[in-house]
């Protein structure tokens, strides 16, 4: 809860009012001078809190004094106790029936509210707070109604269903507090929601906290909100300081041997790995057991009891990675999470930002790591430049990194199992006998031991296969790699060498042309976005009527190979293959050229003669 010098607040009253000025962030109140109760205020400095942030600081004082709030934050702002602390300060705990209801749009997120207002209550005698979710058994929710609640948490579909049961009675509520107001009309609660403040006296406080303001939230406020101040935060920053964020350039293939070698070798407490699919959630969570991890899935098929089981065992170190959608995510507070991996990237930018969001918790830092295929690059940009940060791209551990690794583990293994004298007494016993017995040495004896304790699989990765050199007298890798892409694809017309990168360039033929109405552009467009190529490795292009031929690098990898196996341009396959004729691509005047061969003679692979006049295309 520390102010973000990032962010500044801007308060904006009711329209008969005189405009406000603008509170500045940096200004440092504190929460001494916010007003809040004695009782309240200790619990505060006893979790460790001294400055409130900015939409606590304009926000709290304003309810305090009675009035109506709308506030405008991102998630992570702390608006949890921008409305927890004046509720809690206002609360009358001899009063029994509800004083206060916060509706939240997910179970998690209820939960987190409701344990926020639990440590805030925590020198207040009495208080009962509730948390009311879908999924979970009526009875210990009707057993606390029954006895008495102060504070009421919870989805606007179990509150609909105590209503119409009679089993909630709202009549003598104080306040209401709509938590995340546009994910919940997102969801579809809107209905809900109407139905629940029509059921609540017309004399409670209302504060309504969103991250946007849509035209439905403007007119739910407009219709249920008194005199209401408008409290906008706006941070120039979308992502947390405290959070490094990288990212990795990989295929979809790929993925699961990237993660599993950064779970190798990156040294992490506890783990999100976010899918787009609940499918994939499960069959992640699988192949991560598979090699070794303690992970599971969570996505919104997962029943409540066995989520909130999940989360434990995430929190107490029984579990260290959770495979999870955006939706089962939402709300999660583990302060053990020190990584969040988007396997799949988001289409959503604010998607993005409350995935990340997840680490760098309770001022800890969080590490943030994304994998990128070449064709989301564009998605990678769009990130860049909502959030004004820029990931930096990190490189797929290697293999001997991966190995250097287990080794260390294995010999802090041995290590800590040194420590336990009685045991290691014990063994020593038991190996010496067999030493004597069999004389063999007793550093082959460890050796077994270790060999059986490990298993059949191999404790060290094969060594990388060596990638080819560059022949400094041809200028291009030596050809014995052929094998590894797909087939002897015939001898390489070298056509000279890029401008931009030196590298040797060759030429390709695909198979679209000016038949197929293609044009530069959309040549570079879909080679550079499926290969993972840059525009600097592109040379010279000649659109023919049938194909075209494009110099590209000499030794394109086997990946990019693989991953052009599949790509259409105006909805045909390129085909794309060495060319072995045909004639060099050649250049006039910063324009790309259909060239054809100077003899007039009919061009070999299309046999059609060349046209005149030559028509030029510019190369957006």
């Amino acid at each position: 809860m520390s102010t973000d010098p990032e962010s500044a607040v801007s308060t904006t009253p009711a329209p008969e009012e005189p405009s406000a000025p603008s509170l500045e962030a940096d200004q440092g109140p504190t929460f001494d001078s916010l007003g809040l109760s004695a009782s309240v205020l200790g619990a505060v400095k006893a979790l460790g809190y001294e400055t409130p942030s900015a939409i606590q600081a304009a926000t709290i004082p304003s309810l305090l004094e009675g009035r109506d709030v709308v506030g405008l934050a991102q998630t992570g702002t702390g608006k949890t106790a921008a409305f927890a602390l004046p509720v809690l300060s206002n609360l009358d705990i001899h009063q029994n029936a509800p004083q206060a209801l916060v509706l939240a749009p997910t179970r998690e997120l209820a939960l987190q509210v409701c344990e926020a207002f639990e440590r805030y209550a925590s020198n207040l005698d009495g208080v009962r707070i509730l948390p009311v979710y879908g999924g979970q058994g009526y009875g210990p929710q009707l057993t606390a109604l029954r006895r008495g609640v102060h504070v009421v948490v919870g989805t606007p579909g179990r509150i609909m269903d105590h209503l119409e049961k009679g089993t909630l009675d709202l009549s003598q509520l104080r306040f209401l507090v709509l938590d995340e107001a546009d994910e919940m009309l997102n969801m579809g609660f809107a209905e809900d929601v109407e139905t629940i403040l029509a059921e609540t006296p017309e004399d409670k406080q209302v504060a309504l906290f969103s991250a946007t303001m849509p035209a439905q939230i403007r007119r739910l406020s407009k219709k249920y909100l008194r005199d209401a101040k408008e409290i906008s935060v706006k941070a120039k920053t979308q992502t947390a300081t405290n959070i490094t964020q990288r990212y990795l350039m990989v295929s979809y293939p790929q993925k699961v041997d990237a993660l599993t070698r950064i779970l190798e070798v990156e040294n992490f407490e506890g783990m999100i790995v976010f899918t787009r699919t609940k499918s994939e959630t499960e069959s992640l969570a699988e192949k991560l057991r598979a090699r070794g991890f303690l992970a599971t899935a969570i996505n919104g098929d997962i029943a409540q009891n066995q989520r909130e089981k999940t989360v434990n065992q995430l929190k107490d170190g029984s579990l260290d990675i959770l495979v999870a959608t955006d939706v089962a995510a939402r709300g999660l507070d583990v302060e053990r999470i020190s990584h969040v991996v988007n396997y799949d990237l988001p289409t959503d930018v604010e998607a993005y930002v409350h995935r990340i969001g997840r680490t760098g918790r309770a001022g800890r830092t969080g590490d943030a790591i994304s994998f990128v295929t070449p064709r989301e690059r564009w998605l990678l940009r769009a990130i860049e430049k909502h959030t004004k940060a820029q990931p930096t791209q990190m490189q797929l551990p290697s293999v001997d990194e991966v190995n250097a690794t287990r080794l260390s583990r294995f010999d802090d293994g041995i290590t800590a199992a040194l420590q336990e004298a009685e045991r290691i007494e014990f063994f020593r016993d038991v190996v010496r006998h067999y030493v004597e017995e069999h004389d063999v040495p007793e550093v082959d004896v460890a050796a077994a031991l270790a060999a059986v304790l490990h298993g059949e699989e191999p404790l060290l990765l094969d060594p990388e296969p060596a990638k080819p050199a560059y022949d400094d007298r041809r200028g291009r890798r030596d050809r014995d790699d052929r094998g590894d892409r797909g087939g002897d694809r015939g001898p390489r017309r070298e056509t000279g060498t890029s401008r931009q990168t030196g590298q040797p360039l060759a030429t390709y033929k695909i198979q679209v042309g000016k038949r197929h109405r293609v044009e530069p552009r959309q040549i570079v467009g879909a080679i550079a976005n499926e290969g993972g190529l840059r525009r600097a490795d592109f040379g010279n292009i000649s659109i023919r009527n049938d194909f075209s031929l494009v110099e590209l690098p000499a030794d394109l990898a086997p990946e990019t190979w693989k991953a052009l196996e599949s790509t259409r341009i105006s909805g045909k396959l390129i085909e794309l293959t060495e060319d072995s004729g045909g004639g060099p691509v050649r250049r006039s005047g910063g324009r790309f050229e259909k060239s054809a061969p100077r003899s007039g003679k009919p061009d070999s692979a299309s046999g059609e003669r060349p046209r005149k006049p030559r028509q030029k295309r510019k190369f957006d």
